[in-house]
């Protein structure tokens, strides 16, 4: 008996230093005519335990090492164990030597499909399909660690968008939306696609340079903003080959509102260029960019 209580202490502890999303899943039932069933809150919570206890990287973190990230669930129908919606993901990192995180992803899928069973397991297998709920879940698991693993190093992302990629074609299978080209230009299908293509490494290559510029902004302010600001002109040089990406603006979705924030305070440096380069690369953000102050 005393052996099977220290094996299974053994699992415990290690299965809780597994650890390496720290993510809040929030569901959504405002658009739903009975949002007080509770279905939604058992779904919660099962997503949340999902996320934040599953391996997904095979590796130990400190509390402290954990990715910060959410995923915000609106379910607009729901009919016996099908549910519809959307899922916002978000995900953040901390800067060096400083409290403050910035945000790395920030991603809308509005097609979200699913079938649920409420108290009905949720297990991850890289190898086969288990559900829809379980694939997209998996699938943004492993794109928050990918692109947070791009911020600390040039293509360090490759391991999990290689099991993004993986996640993906797999759940082609199960024939929900968003898993194929036939579904929009701008779903997973694309998202990770795009991710791995080399035509895309100016971008990567801004993603890791940024936060090169970003993790020194305590030791030199002025250094850090040259860096971040000769970052933000490789996207100049993908926007000659690939203008309007997809990937630029989920870029800028992210990092729009930080990056006026970078430029508008603080020692002052030529950045004229800049701000007609964002006009150029993201003409959405003009609202945005005109607000820099220099």
């Amino acid at each position: 008996m005393y052996k099977l209580v220290t094996f299974l202490a053994f699992l415990f502890f290690s299965f809780g230093q597994a650890q390496q999303l720290n993510c809040t899943v929030t569901i959504n039932t405002e658009r739903l005519p009975n949002p007080n069933l509770q279905v939604y809150k058992t779904l919660q919570a099962s997503l949340s335990e999902f996320v934040n206890k599953t391996d997904w990287m095979g590796a130990v973190l400190k509390q402290n090492e954990r990715i910060n990230c959410s995923m915000y669930i609106t379910l607009f129908s729901h009919n016996s164990d099908q549910f519809s919606g959307t899922i916002q993901v978000q995900s953040s990192r901390l800067i060096y030597n400083s409290t403050y995180s910035s945000p790395v992803f920030n991603f809308n899928d509005k097609d979200f499909n699913f079938r649920y069973t409420e108290f009905e397991p949720l297990l991850y297998n890289p190898t086969t399909f288990e559900s829809n709920l379980v694939s997209v879940i998996s699938f943004y698991s492993y794109m928050i660690l990918g692109m947070d693993g791009d911020t600390f190093q040039f293509a360090g992302g490759n391991p999990y968008f290689e099991t993004a990629q993986n996640i993906a074609n797999v759940a082609q299978q199960g024939g929900a939306k968003g898993w194929t080209q036939a579904d929009g230009l701008q779903n997973r299908f694309f998202l990770i696609n795009d991710m791995a293509a080399p035509v895309y490494s100016d971008l990567r290559q801004t993603t890791f340079l940024y936060y090169s510029g970003l993790d020194i902004m305590n030791q030199d302010l002025k250094e850090a903003k040259e860096k971040i600001k000769s970052s933000l002109m490789l996207i100049g040089k993908l926007n000659s080959v690939k203008p309007n990406a997809f990937l630029t603006r989920v870029f800028f979705d992210a990092k729009s509102d930080e990056i006026v924030s970078v430029f508008s305070g603080g020692p002052s440096i030529t950045i004229t260029d800049l701000v007609e380069n964002l006009n150029r690369v993201s003409p959405l953000n003009s609202t945005k960019w005109s607000q820099i102050k220099y």
